[in-house]
This record gives structure tokens, C-alpha cells and sequence, in this order.
């Protein structure tokens, strides 16, 4: 019995790594979420989960269970952090401001692509200015959006050059995520904030669906697309909704407990504090199913759940994630992280019965 529930956590996990890995593959920063949306929509519906876009172009599933008053909204995030063109220059490379908190440090030597609004889509790549280590003797400049530029992988030198492939200002710049998963379980990419939990959200209405379980309490999945810029859970909480969670990444870093093959549960953040109640529950969870889970304080972290309370709905607030080490950054977890998140959802939603 026990090596079937094993089995049963592994097979599910694998299944929100491998939806992570499909959902990497679709460029959408903040604010660019229709192919990531349609995806979701899709598979979705292929498990059985009732779900429908709302009108700032997230996903709101609804997961099932009784009661409706006393409902748990679960939030994940599908857009990630990118650029936009900001200014074409005369000598036919781009200018570009940040969406969300990309470091320029992160950006450089990254290939990208370029996305018209006229729905063409370009290579190129974020280098230093004078990127030539043969002509440029001082790589000691600082780097900042000022001193990288994006050289585009077509024969252009000039602004009308540039303009006449459809490129313009406001233009989406999509990072290259550089998705793999070691034969060791570690997960390693750019954007697994907060890609992975949105997979393991998808496990999770799976893993109910499946198994024919009925929460005692509604059960809701709001997929975001805005929360990297700040109010992705800001609208569409559904009435009766009385506990909110941001499904988000772990932070993995000096001075925290937190492992990448951890659930961490966030106590507090710069935000302030999370629902004592929460968060108290849920370690209660962890500890009585052999969860492996951290508690920690994120000193630079804001969440969806937090823009959902501050847009004045009346519930209670958490935060988990698998542990994710240099965000924002080319981001790591692995496979264990991933489980034990999954199961302290699935438990705490078991255990409400």
C-alpha cells in the first residue's frame, strides 16, 4: 500500500513537471497571456476541470467540493518577467525597458525573440554595447538597461530598417528560458517562477478529478497573468472565497531554511505577515504527513494572494511554494520540491474533509 501511494505522488508529480516544461515553452511576460491562457484552457478541459478566461485574460478553474461559503481560492502565476522595446535606435538595435523585475545582469548574452504586434516574431540577442571582448577593452561597465541593447538576427543597421520589418515601440521582448531537467530531478530554468506551480496546480485538479475526491470546501484555481507587475490577484475572487493562497516559488538563499526540495511556507514577506491561522494549518499538515517543509521570512517578495487582499476582500492568506534557488535569475528546484508541495495542497484539501 505504501509503494502505491508512492507511486501515486511520483506519477503526479511528473505530470506538473512535464506541464511546466510545456507552459515554459510559451512566451508570456506580463500582460502578453493569450497563448499561455489558451493552453491552459485546453488542458484543462482535457482533465475535466470547468474553467473560463476572465476578463483581464487569466484562467479561473473551478476544482469542485461542497461548501461554497467557505471556499479556498488557490492562485499560480503563467506570466513571467521580459521586455519591451522602449526606443529603436539609428543604428538598427533596440533600446528596451524591463516587465517586472528582469535584471539586466540576467538579461545579457541571452537569446530572445521579438514579438510585432502584427503577430511576426523575431530572433535576437541582449548583448553589452560594444560586445566585442577584441574591440572593447573596459567590460567593466555597469550593467544596466542603458549599457545592453538587443541585436536583432536580421540584416538591419538602421531605424527605417528596423521599422520596416513591423517592429515598433511596445513590442514584447521574450527571453529564452533554457528549460532542463537533470537525470538527479533538478528542474533548471529561467521563469520556473512561477511556471512550476502552475503545473502543479494542473496536478492537482488532475489528482482530484481522478480520484473522484469532493473537498469539503469549494475549491477554486486562479491563474494569473499579471502578477509580476503587481495586481494579477486583484480581481476575480469568487464569491464565498473565505482563504486565499498564493501557489508561488520558495525562496532558496542565505539566511532562509528553505531547500529546493522543500515546500516553504512563507510566514511573512514585505508585505507583512500571513494568516497566523494559515500558516499554523499548514504546518500542522506537513508534520502529520511527513511532508518535508521549511518556514521562512522573505525579505523582497510580494505575491498575487497579497494583491488579492489588498483589493479588499475579506479572507485569510498563505503562501507556498517549492524552494527555488537565484530567482529571477536562471532559477533551480528539482522533482522533491515539487512533490512536497503537491501533497501538502492535496492533503490539506483531504483533511478539510
Amino acid at each position: 500500500m505504501e509503494n502505491q501511494q508512492i507511486k501515486k505522488w511520483e506519477d503526479y508529480t511528473e505530470y506538473a513537471v512535464e506541464q511546466a516544461r510545456r507552459l515554459l515553452e510559451i512566451d508570456s511576460p506580463s500582460g502578453y497571456g493569450e497563448k499561455v491562457t489558451e493552453y491552459l484552457l485546453q488542458e484543462l478541459e482535457r482533465i475535466g476541470v470547468k474553467a473560463s478566461r476572465t476578463c483581464k485574460g487569466g484562467v479561473l478553474a473551478d476544482f469542485g467540493g461542497e461548501n461554497s461559503e467557505d471556499a479556498l481560492l488557490l492562485e499560480a502565476h503563467c506570466d513571467t518577467l521580459g521586455a519591451m522595446v522602449h526606443q529603436i535606435k539609428e543604428n538598427g538595435r533596440l533600446k528596451v525597458t524591463p516587465v517586472g523585475g528582469m535584471r539586466p545582469e540576467n538579461a545579457e548574452a541571452e537569446n530572445c525573440r521579438i514579438l510585432t504586434k502584427e503577430g511576426e516574431v523575431y530572433e535576437g540577442t541582449c548583448q553589452l554595447i560594444n560586445a566585442s571582448v577584441h574591440v572593447n577593452d573596459d567590460y567593466t561597465v555597469k550593467r544596466s538597461w542603458d549599457s545592453l541593447e538587443i541585436v536583432i538576427d536580421e540584416p538591419v543597421n538602421s531605424k527605417e530598417a528596423v521599422k520596416a520589418l513591423g517592429i515598433m515601440n511596445g513590442d514584447y521582448v521574450c527571453f529564452e528560458p533554457r528549460t532542463r531537467v537533470t537525470k538527479s530531478g533538478y528542474i533548471k530554468s529561467r521563469f520556473l517562477d512561477d511556471k512550476l506551480s502552475a503545473g502543479i496546480l494542473l496536478a492537482v485538479g488532475k489528482y482530484l478529478k481522478e480520484k473522484q475526491i469532493t473537498p469539503a470546501r469549494r475549491v477554486y484555481a486562479h491563474f494569473t497573468i499579471y502578477e509580476e507587475v503587481g495586481h494579477g490577484g486583484a480581481a476575480s475572487c469568487p464569491a464565498g472565497v473565505t482563504e486565499a493562497w498564493s501557489v508561488d516559488m520558495g525562496c532558496v538563499g542565505e539566511g532562509l531554511e528553505c531547500t529546493e526540495h522543500q515546500v516553504s511556507i512563507c510566514a511573512k514577506d514585505s508585505g507583512g505577515p500571513y494568516s497566523y491561522e494559515v500558516v499554523r494549518r499548514m504546518i500542522r499538515t506537513a508534520k502529520e504527513n511527513n511532508i518535508d517543509f521549511a518556514v521562512d521570512i522573505y525579505p523582497h517578495y510580494g505575491s498575487d494572494v497579497e494583491a488579492t487582499l489588498n483589493a479588499g476582500n475579506d479572507i485569510r492568506h498563505g503562501l507556498i511554494g517549492p524552494g527555488v534557488y537565484a530567482s529571477h535569475g536562471y532559477e533551480r528546484s528539482h522533482k522533491d520540491g515539487v512533490r512536497n508541495t503537491f501533497r501538502l495542497i492535496c492533503c490539506y484539501l483531504e483533511e478539510e474533509g
